[in-house]
C-alpha cells in the first residue's frame, strides 16, 4: 500500500478550465433536504461546504430537477427551474468557493422513476413500460412504479430546452459546470435501456438511436453555456430499479455511447460503477473497464465511482489507467475530511448505514450524529 503523504488521489488534475487541488470528487447523492418547492436551505450550504473545507477537489451536487414539468423525481428535491431555486444554491456555491472546491450541479430528469413531484401528477418515459421492482421507501416512496406515458416528439423537444435552460441557471447560480444525469434508471438512461425504450422512432432501436436523446441534450447544454462552462455526463449500466442490467452490446455499445457524448462536445465522463467491487464489476468483453474504455475512445476525463474511499482500491484505479478522478459516496458521507485523513494517515471512519435511514435526509442524518 502506498504511503498516504504520496497516495496519488491527492494529485493535483484539471477540468475543464479549472485546476482541482487532488483527485478525489464527492459523488452525487440525493439527500431531499431542500423547501417543498425544491429551493435549497442553510442547512444544504453546510453540508456542501462541509466536504470542500474537508479537502476534497471536486463535488457534485445531488440530482437536480431542471423543469416544472415531469422531471422531478422526489419530493424536497432542489431544483434549477425557477429565479428562487438560482438564489438558494447561490448560498451554497458562495459558501463551497471559499472553501477553495469545484461545484458541479447534476441535472436530473426522473421520468418513469419519479416518486414525488410537486408540479405535476402521472410520470413520463421512452416507452409506455411500467419500471421493475418498486419505489424506494428511504425516498419517501411505496409499492410499483407506474406506468409511465410515452414522450412525443414535442415533449423530447421541451426536455431539451430545459436541461439547457437549467444548465444557464446553473451559470447564473454560480457553478463551475453541469453533470447531465444518463444514468442509475432515470430518464435518459431509460432512453438507453432496450427493456425500456420500444420506440420505433430516431430515438429506438440501435445503440445509436437510443443515444440520441443525451447528446442532444449535452448539446444543447453546451450551446447555451459557452466552452468554459464545464459540461459533464454521468453513465452507468445498472439502476436504482435494476442492479443486473448490463449493456447488451457490451463494448461495442459502450463506445457508441462514449462516442457520442464526446462529439455533442461533453468536457468529462462519469461512469457509476455496478458495486462496491470495481475492478470485479466495471468488467467489459475484452478486459477493459467501462472507465479504461471511455478513456480511450473519448480521450476525455473520466470518473470513476464505486468503493473509491479504499485507499488501495484508488490506487489501482489511477495507477493502471482506468481514470483521472474518483468519486466517494458513502465514504464521503461518514468522512467529510476524507482527504485531509488520507494525506496524514488518519483511519477513516466506518459508514453508518443509521445515516440514510429511514430516510436519506440531512435532519436525519444530523439526529443520527447527535445520538452517537
Amino acid at each position: 500500500m502506498t504511503t498516504t503523504t504520496t497516495h496519488p488521489a491527492l494529485a493535483p488534475a484539471r477540468l475543464g478550465v479549472h485546476d482541482l487541488r487532488n483527485r478525489l470528487a464527492v459523488a452525487p447523492m440525493t439527500r431531499t433536504s431542500a423547501t417543498p418547492e425544491g429551493v435549497p436551505t442553510p442547512e444544504m450550504a453546510d453540508y456542501y461546504g462541509e466536504f470542500a473545507e474537508g479537502g476534497f477537489g471536486l463535488i457534485v451536487t445531488e440530482g437536480t430537477y431542471p423543469d416544472t414539468e415531469y422531471s422531478q423525481g422526489y419530493l424536497n428535491q432542489p431544483g434549477l427551474a425557477t429565479d428562487a431555486h438560482v438564489a438558494g444554491w447561490r448560498a451554497v456555491t458562495e459558501r463551497v468557493h471559499a472553501a477553495g472546491a469545484v461545484l458541479i450541479a447534476q441535472l436530473m430528469h426522473a421520468g418513469a422513476l419519479s416518486q414525488g413531484n410537486a408540479h405535476r401528477t402521472g410520470t413520463v418515459g421512452p416507452s409506455a413500460v411500467q419500471p421493475r421492482g418498486e419505489m424506494m421507501p428511504e425516498y419517501g416512496g411505496s409499492g410499483p412504479w407506474p406506468v409511465p406515458a410515452e414522450l412525443t416528439a414535442a415533449d423530447l423537444e421541451r426536455i431539451v430546452e430545459g436541461f439547457a435552460a437549467a444548465a444557464v441557471r446553473a451559470r447564473d447560480a454560480g457553478f463551475d459546470g453541469v453533470e447531465i444525469h444518463a444514468a442509475n434508471g432515470y430518464l435518459l438512461d431509460q432512453f438507453l435501456t432496450e427493456y425500456t425504450n420500444r420506440r420505433t422512432d430516431a430515438y429506438g432501436g440501435s445503440p445509436a438511436n437510443r443515444v440520441r436523446l443525451a447528446a442532444e441534450v449535452t448539446g444543447a447544454v453546451r450551446a447555451a453555456v459557452g466552452s468554459e462552462f464545464v459540461v459533464g455526463v454521468r453513465l452507468s449500466q445498472t439502476k436504482v430499479n435494476d442492479f443486473e442490467y448490463r449493456w447488451p452490446g457490451g463494448r461495442r455499445e459502450a463506445e457508441t455511447i462514449y462516442t457520442a457524448l464526446a462529439d455533442a462536445r461533453a468536457d468529462y465522463l462519469h461512469i457509476a460503477s455496478e458495486g462496491r467491487a470495481f475492478l470485479e464489476t466495471a468488467l467489459l468483453d475484452g478486459g477493459c473497464t467501462t472507465t479504461g474504455l471511455a478513456r480511450s475512445t473519448t480521450g476525455l476525463p473520466v470518473i470513476a465511482n464505486g468503493g473509491m474511499h479504499d485507499p488501495d482500491q484508488a490506487e489501482q484505479v489511477l495507477a493502471d489507467g482506468h481514470a483521472d478522478l474518483l468519486a466517494v459516496g458513502r465514504g464521503a458521507l461518514a468522512n467529510p475530511d476524507l482527504p485531509r485523513r488520507l494525506a496524514d494517515g488518519t483511519p477513516l471512519e466506518p459508514f453508518d448505514r443509521a445515516l440514510l435511514s429511514p430516510r436519506v435526509t440531512l435532519e436525519n442524518a444530523r439526529r443520527r450524529r447527535a445520538a452517537r
